[in-house]
């Protein structure tokens, strides 16, 4: 029996854990033939490259595509774009997929849905229909009338693609694959490594025992002008709680450099011995950091959706994640130090809840299952 093809397109690191599991019940399914291809800033090391962890999962890299444009701003962003497009296409005409496979709302992931588009394979997408209120919106929603099967992470995001026009025999709501990672780490929620030892960094070592929290901030691709300040008040935020934190380095967004020197600057001028910074952690590590953690500050959907499951508090601040579905564990908050701090106090008195406002922990193979038995025809007729 010939085995369908399906290349799974990862453009970015936090995309990796977004579709570990998936990836793995496509590897496991007897009709299913997995090609994979790394792209954009998942294969640069200062943005913590996801090709370490890709291999040391076990999983072979089909293809590896090379197209972030220095610079970090928005023109950089529409030009790696342009050039993911014409490397895609190379690719794709090389290994002939049977579907494309695109994830969640990264500008890089336009590149994926467009050379797909054009080049009549069926493109499947996950983690569409969300809202968000910036950038990342406008790509979700133009790749969800690109994307022929739409594999959403919860309800309202499966009610919101059909208002699109999406017709429901394409329309599937398996939950999000990261839900399922995070589901294994409930079953073993020790933290069971030394994050310094294993994953070294920069910065001091402070004593982890007595609790600690974890800040993940990215650049707001609509407020770029805003990054360095909005950086700059959490850093104050944290210096002024004076507990250890152990802060992660922005993805490679429009604004990042403003971000990244923001944090540099800081660390030359204040005492900042309860600091340690990251690039990367294998996403099971990392959500155990989590797990253990007195709570994440930031804007990074991993407080929205895989914090959610594990109850872990979140301080959401400024408006990257605006309108998504959410559970009782986020506090939002503005970008100002004294929002962010008076947000930090309010956690000590907060009640830990798990949602399943994103599935329960088998979306891969739900996935995997619906890659194998859809029909490989496009859904285009629109449904308005």
């Amino acid at each position: 029996m010939t085995k369908r093809k399906i290349c799974v397109v990862i453009t970015a690191r936090p995309s990796y854990s977004r579709v570990k599991t998936a990836l793995q019940a496509i590897k496991d399914h007897p009709g299913l033939e997995l090609q994979l291809v790394i792209a954009a800033s998942a294969l640069l090391d200062r943005y913590g490259s996801a090709v370490n962890y890709i291999r040391k999962d076990g999983f072979e890299i089909t293809a590896k595509v090379f197209n972030v444009l220095e610079g970090e701003n928005l023109t950089a962003a529409a030009k790696t774009t342009g050039i993911g497009i014409l490397e895609l296409s190379t690719v794709f005409d090389n290994i002939k997929p049977d579907i494309v496979v695109t994830v969640a709302d990264r500008f890089e992931t336009m590149a994926t849905a467009i050379s797909a588009s054009y080049m009549n394979i069926p493109l499947a997408h996950i983690q569409g229909g969300e809202v968000t209120g910036n950038i990342d919106e406008k790509v979700r929603h133009s790749i969800t009338k690109l994307a022929d099967y739409h594999f959403v992470a919860s309800q309202s995001a499966y009610d919101r693609v059909i208002r699109l026009g999406e017709h429901a025999d394409s329309v599937f709501n398996t939950g999000c694959p990261s839900i399922d990672l995070a589901a294994n780490i409930l079953k073993n929620p020790t933290l069971d490594f030394d994050p310094y030892q294993k994953y070294g960094g920069v910065g001091d070592q402070p004593d982890l025992s007595k609790g600690y929290w974890v800040v993940m901030q990215h650049p707001v691709t609509t407020e770029v002008r805003e990054a360095r300040r909005q950086i700059e008040e959490t850093l104050h935020a944290m210096h002024r709680l004076n507990e250890p934190v152990l802060w992660f380095w922005p993805n490679v967004d429009a604004g990042a450099d403003a971000t990244s020197g923001g944090i540099r600057a800081f660390r030359e001028s204040k005492d900042i011995s309860q600091f340690h910074f990251f690039k990367n952690m294998e996403p099971d590590d990392f959500l155990r950091l989590l797990m253990n953690s007195k709570g994440l500050i930031g804007n990074s959907s991993v407080g929205i959706r895989e914090c959610a499951y594990l109850a872990v508090p979140v301080i959401n601040i400024g408006s990257r994640q605006n309108q998504r579905d959410r559970g009782s564990n986020v506090i939002d908050v503005e970008y100002t130090s004294d929002s962010i701090f008076e947000g930090l106090s309010k956690v000590k008195n907060w009640t830990k809840a798990s949602s399943d406002v994103y599935g329960g922990g088998n979306a891969g193979q739900n996935i995997a299952k619906l890659l194998n038995d859809l029909p490989l025809k496009f859904h285009k007729t629109i449904a308005y």
